[in-house]
């Protein structure tokens, strides 16, 4: 037993540069997506596709597959990149587009969408009200543009909206709109007799003030 402690002091140090070793495979001295580099003009480690390419997958999946996965994914962007409308509107697609709307465009435009958000209460220039004539007769291809590529002071999304998401964002749009310029002939028939035996705008005041007088 004694003769092996000897042993074992000389192969701590081997040890230490087993880790040292493991370490560099950790650490490797590469350059990472987003790192700057002074080898290439524009000052960017990542290099852009060489023109005319075609990409075989995208996505977190294709990221964390070496592209074994997220084939289906290019199909995708490109269908929602050409199209000019809305897909089939669905209760899915309105709670995604619920969903991204909340995080990304009701910081200025509002839950509303009339363009008073929280941060436009702070001082942040106003962006049109969704309610306006123009925006409700605009092309829904309009809306997408915009998110991907920004309009104003208003930024590109391009980045952190997905196409799709960007198409179910524009469908929540369209829902704001008509929670706000729905004509009753487009309302259920029950609803729409509940509205007409409301008095008209105006009335109660009219006999509050009436009843005052006498």
């Amino acid at each position: 037993m004694r003769r092996a402690w000897p042993l074992l002091l000389c192969s701590l140090p081997l040890l230490a540069g087993c880790e040292r070793l493991m370490r560099n495979m950790y650490d490797q001295p590469r350059l990472d997506p987003g790192e700057p580099s002074s080898l290439f003009a524009d000052g960017k480690a990542s290099r852009p596709p060489p023109p005319g390419s075609v990409a075989h997958a995208m996505g977190d999946l294709a990221a964390t597959s070496s592209g074994r996965r997220g084939d289906e994914v290019p199909a995708q962007l490109q269908a929602a990149q050409s199209a000019t409308a809305l897909p089939p509107v669905t209760a899915e697609l309105l709670r995604r587009g619920q969903e991204r709307y909340t995080i990304y465009c009701l910081p200025c435009h509002s839950p509303l969408g009339d363009g008073d958000g929280p941060i436009v209460r702070r001082g942040f220039p106003a962006p049109p009200s969704y309610h306006q004539q123009r925006l409700r007769q605009a092309p829904d291809r309009h809306f997408y543009d915009v998110i991907t590529n920004g309009y104003g002071v208003m930024v590109p999304y391009a980045d952190r909206v997905a196409p799709d998401d960007r198409w179910a964002i524009v469908a929540y749009i369209r829902a704001l709109q008509l929670s706000q310029h729905a004509p009753i002939a487009a309302l259920p028939p029950a609803l729409q007799a509940s509205l007409r035996a409301l008095p008209p705008p105006g009335a109660a005041s009219s006999a509050a003030n009436g009843s005052t007088g006498r």
